[in-house]
């Protein structure tokens, strides 16, 4: 089919304009192009191959579109054949082609969901083989709203401000007092549902020093807005002197301060809190209170505020 040359003049131009309108853009806001650590490069990679693939696809299927209109448009004296009926190159066209591509991405979304499967992701491996003193452990618990961060192995704790050591693998436990939030901290650990009453995992590793910001994913109430926490990944001595110094701070975290800490709280800025100490087996409590149905309500004036409420301030009450 010869195109109008009016139309050949300027297909390179119009091929040109995508290109021309991402010319100026940058990625440095978009923090998912940008990962640190195995898991989070895995994540990256297998999603370009999945959007190369479908382009594939989409790109040839919309150029067909385009000359089907042009070629069978009315006045454009396309042959007409009455007895055609079938064809069997087109039909493995049609057939053979998607069949292969479902086969492929079924293969990699297989290959790809072992090497980030959260409790156990294969990309770790040889981190973990080659840890010592072997992975950090920390427990993550949700509340309305904030972000709680039991480290069994210090016995220390924190609110909203997760640190640990660069290099060195992240092993977590999660759990939630009431509704599910989503732990996510893009381009570091991926993202995974926390629900009450049930124990998730989730792992990962970043080799250099840094500061990252994450947050719940799953719209949970009024307070969910607010609901970040900063992440800090630092040096084996810088880490072993935070916890030195959180081990000094005067508060405490026993299952009954918990109770307190766990009542809804819109925490403006995640302002953190430390705890120097944490009763052992305090995630443990949670998930078993979780699953026996105790709950945190969430008061009136915070679910419907009345007009001209303003949460700009902190509540009174946030550790």
């Amino acid at each position: 089919m010869r195109l109008p040359r009016g139309l050949r003049s300027v297909l390179p131009v119009l091929g040109l304009l995508p290109a021309l309108g991402l010319a100026g853009c940058s990625t440095a806001a978009y923090r998912l192009f940008h990962p640190q650590g195995p898991v989070a490069n895995v994540e990256l990679r297998f999603t370009i191959i999945d959007v190369a693939v479908m382009l594939l696809l989409i790109l040839p299927v919309t150029v067909m579109i385009a000359v089907f209109i042009w070629r069978y448009r009315k006045g454009g004296n396309a042959r007409f054949d009455p007895s055609w009926s079938h064809s069997l190159e087109l039909e493995l066209v049609m057939w053979g082609v998607p069949f292969l591509v479902v086969i492929f991405l079924g293969y990699y979304s297989y290959k790809s969901t072992m090497l980030v499967n959260p409790y156990g992701p294969a990309a770790l491996n040889t981190a973990m083989a080659q840890a010592e003193p072997g992975p950090l452990q920390v427990d993550v618990i949700t509340t309305d709203w904030q972000w709680v961060f039991v480290y069994p192995q210090y016995g220390v704790a924190t609110v909203d401000d997760l640190v640990v050591p660069a290099g060195r693998v992240v092993r977590l436990r999660l759990t939630s007092t009431s509704v599910t939030n989503d732990f996510f901290i893009p381009g570091v650990a991926p993202m995974i549902d926390v629900m009450p009453g049930m124990r998730t995992q989730d792992a990962f590793q970043v080799n250099h020093k840094g500061n990252y910001e994450g947050f719940s994913a799953d719209f949970s109430g009024a307070g969910f807005s607010w609901m970040q926490f900063s992440t800090r990944l630092v040096s084996d001595d810088d880490f072993a002197a935070w916890v030195a110094k959180v081990q000094s701070a005067p508060d405490q975290l026993s299952y009954m301060r918990f109770t307190k800490l766990a009542q809804p709280t819109i925490n403006v800025g995640a302002r953190p809190a430390y705890f120097s100490h944490a009763a052992p087996g305090l995630f443990d409590e949670v998930y078993t209170a979780a699953q026996q149905g105790v709950v945190y309500p969430v008061p009136d004036d915070i679910a419907m505020p009345p007009p001209g409420k303003d949460y700009t301030q902190t509540p009174e009450g946030q550790p």
